[in-house]
């Protein structure tokens, strides 16, 4: 017999989980938890089951195809990025409050907004300074480095997500560590 509280805090771990990573990519951890929903891996709120139908499945891997290869072109991937800020907090709320569950209205989209749209903003918010900051100091050479990693990172972190909420959690905290890191490194060396 599950534990109520456990199936809770899994399925809000989940939630923030799959919203940190519409920071990486909008459309690819949609499309990933569409796949995982229509499949019948991934539990959705009755309210979202449209992710996981065909046409669902069908405009998000198309909108996925086309921004991959969008970050891959100098000066396009700068300015997806500033266009996916508001963006990505919108994905992140709604992909969390898809996979929230059992929750009175007022806490599932209060959890939803706050974490889930956070946790999104607070992911593209790094991904996007660090990009600057490769545009910046590689003159935009860089950047296919870092489109390759966060297309990974949008791949393997909801994929991780849906079998391990809690380890998708902590993976994304030193992701996100590591950014911080980097970005304080390098101002350190502009400064010093």
């Amino acid at each position: 017999m599950p534990i109520p509280h456990l199936d809770l805090a899994l399925s809000v771990a989940l939630g923030i989980a799959l919203a940190a990573t519409t920071g990486f990519r909008l459309f690819l951890p949609l499309l990933i938890a569409s796949v995982a929903a229509y499949t019948g891996h991934l539990p959705l709120d009755e309210n979202f089951a449209w992710l996981g139908t065909p046409p669902a499945l069908t405009t998000l891997a198309v909108a996925a195809l086309i921004e991959i290869v969008a970050y891959y072109v100098p000066g396009i991937d700068n300015l997806l990025d500033t266009l996916s800020v508001p963006a990505a907090f919108i994905a992140g709320t709604v992909l969390s409050a898809a996979v929230i569950t059992d929750l009175p209205p007022v806490v599932k989209w209060t959890a939803a907004v706050v974490a889930g749209g956070g946790a999104a903003g607070l992911t593209k918010g790094v991904t996007a300074m660090v990009r600057a900051k490769s545009t910046l100091f590689t003159g935009g050479v860089g950047n296919h480095v870092l489109a390759t990693a966060e297309l990974g990172g949008a791949i393997l972190v909801p994929l991780l997500a849906i079998a391990l909420p809690f380890a998708a959690l902590v993976l994304l905290i030193l992701l996100l560590w590591a950014a911080f890191r980097l970005l304080r490194g390098r101002r350190r060396r502009e400064t010093g």
